[in-house]
């Protein structure tokens, strides 16, 4: 069986790496037109989209899934209306430079930058069926071909959406619809497969819970492959002592507006001088999410992800803390590295907070909700990359999916 789901996947990539160059040699007109077809077609195949994903929604309940996974498995009218815009978005925005100057060398000779498409990504995903558009859509306007993988949960979506809405819109333009492959097996040894192809997929973005994504950056490793990974989550307040207690209470629901996702409030630190003071406010907007707080003495880890807690997703640890560099502490060293925010009407205070934090984003009075490719950058996004190095870090959009290439060419005639 392993051996048949190895086989499988890399059909997939071989087709994509075949088809790659129409998508590469493709002007920017027919990419846009590509995407712009993708829209429509989601919006004329709504009622072919929505029945496959009821049917997955449907089986997850039936298997006992928790809310907060169904709720990211769920494609609403609205949600779909949702997709097809930030499809015309991205049809909008402007291409990359493909060719950048840099210098002047001796003898007059150019020295300029080339951006070239990777060639083929790879893309592992769970029960997100809108992360098959998202990903596709970015790995088309960026010239690069595509195998997803998505969990059993999501592929009677992830086949609908293929088949309706990206291959017949890339037929359209003129592009080889070969160019985006959706891997048909359900089986975890897809993945491992699909990690382990360094000639015909080099990198591969990885989205899911925080132990399979860092055991398939692992293996990828071992086979040469490149990976964007993002494995963990969860985003931090502090709560200053010059807090506004409205501002405090906006924040808290704000952030808690949807429980499944990975930049949803997770650990809310409140200074030790205005707890007493400001918990009537932040229980009452927990209460007004129905989102129970944790609280000490803990019986996790103070970073712990409430989003992949099947049981008990609707839950926020609160811990008090002596001031902002116990609060900066433990945001860098005890969580994930995503996002934290700081509520404070104190400039001083929220500057130190701002340089003192290492993660991907941070906020001052405002929603960690907003580390999000589509409400940052008005772009859908392949995933938000948590690496320390340099290289795409925070929401990785269609600009981060290219390879370098100096040339140096003859001066200007």
């Amino acid at each position: 069986m392993a051996d048949e789901v190895a086989k499988a996947v890399e059909e997939c990539a071989r087709v994509a790496k075949a088809a790659a160059p129409s998508l590469a040699a493709a002007p920017d007109e027919r990419i846009d037109a590509a995407l712009l077809a993708m829209a429509n077609r989601l919006l004329d195949g709504r009622a072919a989209v929505l029945e496959a994903n009821d049917a997955d929604v449907a089986k997850a309940r039936a298997e006992g899934m928790s809310a907060g996974l169904l709720d990211r498995l769920t494609i609403t009218e609205e949600r779909l209306t949702g997709m097809a815009e930030q499809l015309r978005l991205l049809a909008g925005a402007p291409h990359q430079e493909r060719t950048v100057p840099v210098s002047t060398l001796d003898g007059g000779l150019r020295l300029v930058e080339r951006r070239r498409p990777v060639g083929v990504i790879g893309a592992n995903y769970e029960a997100r069926p809108n992360v098959t558009v998202d990903v596709a859509s970015q790995l088309v306007k960026s010239r690069n071909g595509g195998v997803l993988r998505t969990g059993s949960a999501a592929l009677g979506s992830a086949q609908r959406l293929l088949e309706v809405v990206i291959a017949p819109a890339l037929a359209e333009a003129g592009i080889e619809p070969g160019v985006v492959q959706l891997v048909p097996r359900v089986e975890r040894e897809a993945a491992a497969a699909l990690v382990s192809l360094p000639e015909l997929v080099p990198l591969v973005i990885l989205r899911g819970s925080g132990d399979s994504t860092r055991s398939l950056a692992l293996e990828a490793a071992r086979h040469g492959v490149r990976t964007l990974a993002h494995a963990d989550g969860g985003g931090v307040l502090y709560v200053d002592k010059d807090a506004d207690a409205e501002k405090v209470r906006s924040l808290v629901s704000a952030s808690l507006d949807r429980l499944g996702v990975c930049n949803r409030l997770n650990l809310l630190l409140v200074h030790s001088a205005v707890h007493d003071t400001l918990w009537p406010v932040i229980s009452e907007a927990l209460d007004g999410r129905d989102v129970t707080p944790s609280v000490a003495p803990h019986e996790h880890p103070i970073g712990y992800e409430w989003a992949l807690d099947s049981e008990r997703e609707a839950t926020v640890t609160v811990a008090v803390v002596d001031g902002l560099p116990e609060a900066v502490r433990i945001a860098n060293d005890q969580t994930s590295g995503l996002a934290a925010g700081i509520a404070t009407e104190d400039e001083t205070a929220a500057e130190a907070f701002l340089d003192g934090y290492t993660g991907t984003g941070v906020f001052w009075n405002a929603p960690t909700r907003l580390l999000d490719g589509f409400k940052l950058l008005a772009v859908p996004e392949t995933g938000i990359n948590l690496d320390r190095v340099p290289g795409p870090r925070g929401p990785v959009t269609y600009t981060d999916l290219y390879v370098r290439q100096y040339a140096v060419l003859p001066g200007k005639r």
